[in-house]
C-alpha cells in the first residue's frame, strides 16, 4: 500500500490588546455591555471615515520582526466584501496583496529537533461583531458590535507541518511569542486566538501538494488537533480509494470529532478585494523599525538556552518555565532574591502548576510573589519547616499573595527538630503502634514508614521527617 503525506498550514488570528480598536477611538475593554463601545466607524455608517491606530502598527511590527519578516513598504490596506450579519460594512478592512511582513519563519523544538516552519504573510486587519444564537430563541440572532473593528493580525504559514505534533509545537511557539512579546493576551477562550487550518494529502514519493481543505471553527488546540487528524485520515483514506478530494472549507464538529462540508472554498475573485480609497498606503521607515526591533524582548527559544546555562537548568525544566513568560519571569525574580534555582524551579514547575491546572488558570492569573517563592525555599532548605508543611503554606500563599513567613507563623508550622520533643512523640507513637513496631524489628522496613507517617500525623507534619526516621530506627532497635 503507498504511503501518503501531509501538508499543514495554519493561519492564526490575533486579537491584539491595544486600547482602542484599529480604525476608531473605541475602547476595546473586554466585559462591557454589549454595544456600549461603539461609533459611526465600527457600525459602518455612511460618510464615517477610518483612521489608522498608530499603536496597532507597533504591535503588529513586533511580531513581523520576531518572526523573521520583510517589511512591505508600502503596505496597502484592502476591502475584503462579503456578506454577513456581524459585518456592518458589508466588507472587512484587510490586507493581501502588499501585507505589513511576509516571507518570514518561526523556529520551535519537536520531539527533540528543531522544525522550521515559513510565514508567507502577517498583515492587519479589523474583526467583525459577534453572533449570539440563543438556545431560547431559535428565530433570533443577537449582534453585538463591541468586537467590530477589533484590532486582528494574521499570521499566515506555508503548508510546512506534516503531523500533529509538528502543528502543537507551532501553536505553542506563535502563542507564547505574542505573549512574550506583550501585544495580545491570546486567551482562545475570549476568542482572541483563534486557528484555521489547511490540510492536504499527496503520495509520499510525490513533491505536488494535494488539495487543499480549509477547516473553520477552531476555537482550542484540541480541536486544532482533533481536526488534522481527522482530515488527514479521510483525505488519506479517500485518496487510497480513487476518490476525488474536494477544495472546500469544512467545520469541525467538537462532540462527535469530525469534519463536515461547510461550503465550497472561496478564492480571492469571491471576496472582490479593492485598495481601500479610505486609506492611505502605510509606510514604514528605517527609524520606525529600528525603534521597534531595538524594543523587540527576548523570546521562549533564546530565554530556555539561558536559563540552561545561567542556572545549570535541564532542558526540560527551562522549557516548562520558559512556556509562559509570567512563569519564567517569577522563577528569575525568585532567585534573584536569593533562591536557588533547582529548588525554585522544581516548585514553579511541579506544585504551582499543578495548582494552576486544577483551576483553569495561567501563572499571570496567580498572587504568588518572587518574595513568597524565595521565602518557602528558604524555609524548607534551613529545615524550619517540613515538606508537607511547605506545601501547606505554598497552596495558600499561590493565590492569597500572603508572605509565606507570616503563614508560617500564623499556624504553628514551624519544624520539630528538638529530640527530645520528638522522642516524646516517638514514644506515644511505639506505644499505640506495637504491632507495626514489632514487624519492623523482624524485618519489615514498610512498618518504619507507617511509624514515620504517623510521628508526622501527631505533629500536624511539623516534625523533622529526616530526624525522626534516625530516632524512631534508634529506639526500635535499642528496645
Amino acid at each position: 500500500m503507498a504511503e501518503y503525506a501531509a501538508n499543514i498550514g495554519l493561519e492564526v488570528h490575533a486579537e491584539l490588546s491595544t486600547k482602542t480598536k484599529v480604525f476608531c477611538g473605541c475602547l476595546t475593554a473586554a466585559g462591557a455591555p454589549p454595544n456600549t463601545q461603539v461609533c459611526p466607524v465600527c457600525l459602518g455608517f455612511p460618510g464615517s471615515l477610518p483612521v489608522l491606530n498608530r499603536a496597532v502598527v507597533d504591535y503588529a511590527l513586533r511580531v513581523v520582526l520576531a518572526f523573521n519578516c520583510e517589511v512591505s513598504r508600502p503596505s496597502i490596506f484592502e476591502r475584503k466584501g462579503y456578506y454577513y450579519p456581524d459585518l456592518p460594512k458589508n466588507f472587512q478592512i484587510s490586507q493581501k496583496r502588499a501585507p505589513l511582513g511576509r516571507s518570514g519563519y518561526v523556529e520551535f523544538p519537536v520531539d527533540g529537533e528543531m522544525h522550521r516552519v515559513r510565514i508567507a504573510d502577517i498583515h492587519i486587519e479589523e474583526d467583525a461583531a459577534k453572533l449570539t444564537h440563543p438556545e431560547d430563541d431559535r428565530a433570533h440572532s443577537l449582534v453585538d458590535f463591541n468586537r467590530a473593528g477589533m484590532p486582528l493580525l494574521e499570521i499566515v504559514s506555508e503548508p510546512d507541518m506534516h503531523s500533529p505534533s509538528q502543528v502543537e509545537g507551532y501553536m505553542n511557539a506563535i502563542r507564547s511569542a505574542l505573549l512574550y512579546l506583550g501585544v495580545s493576551e491570546a486567551r482562545m477562550e475570549q476568542g482572541q486566538l483563534r486557528f484555521e487550518a489547511s490540510v492536504s494529502v499527496r503520495p509520499a514519493d510525490r513533491a505536488e501538494l494535494g488539495i487543499r481543505v480549509e477547516i473553520k471553527n477552531l476555537n482550542s488546540f484540541r480541536a486544532v488537533l482533533g481536526a488534522v487528524k481527522y482530515e488527514i485520515a479521510r483525505q488519506t483514506k479517500a485518496v487510497q480509494a480513487g476518490e476525488t478530494i474536494l477544495q472546500e472549507t469544512r467545520l469541525w464538529d467538537d462532540l462527535h470529532e469530525v469534519t463536515a462540508p461547510m461550503r465550497t472554498k472561496e478564492t480571492a475573485m469571491d471576496y472582490r478585494y479593492f485598495p481601500e480609497p479610505d486609506l492611505m498606503p502605510l509606510v514604514v521607515d528605517d527609524e520606525w523599525i529600528a525603534r521597534v526591533r531595538a524594543e523587540l524582548p527576548e523570546l521562549a527559544g533564546r530565554r530556555r538556552e539561558r536559563l540552561v546555562r545561567e542556572y545549570a537548568l535541564s532542558d526540560y525544566d527551562a522549557g516548562i518555565l520558559t512556556a509562559e513568560k509570567a512563569l519564567a519571569d517569577l522563577f528569575e525574580a525568585a532567585v534573584s532574591r536569593g533562591a536557588p534555582a533547582k529548588p525554585a524551579a522544581n516548585w514553579l514547575t511541579g506544585r504551582f502548576l499543578y495548582l494552576l491546572n486544577e483551576r483553569n488558570l495561567t501563572a499571570a492569573d496567580a498572587a504568588l510573589s518572587p518574595e513568597a517563592l524565595a521565602e518557602v525555599v528558604e524555609l524548607v532548605e534551613s529545615n524550619t519547616i517540613s515538606g508537607p508543611a511547605a506545601r501547606q503554606v505554598f497552596d495558600r500563599i499561590a493565590f492569597s499573595g500572603e508572605s509565606a513567613k507570616k503563614v508560617v507563623a500564623e499556624l504553628g508550622l514551624t519544624q520539630i527538630s528538638d529530640q527530645d520533643e520528638l522522642g516524646t512523640t516517638i514514644d506515644e507513637v511505639i506505644a499505640e503502634h506495637g504491632d507495626a513496631a514489632e514487624n519492623y524489628r523482624k524485618g519489615k522496613e514498610s512498618a518504619l514508614k507507617f511509624l514515620v507517617g504517623q510521628v508526622m500525623r501527631k505533629t500536624r507534619g511539623r516534625a523533622n521527617p529526616k530526624l525522626a526516621t534516625e530516632l524512631l530506627e534508634k529506639k526500635l532497635k535499642a528496645d
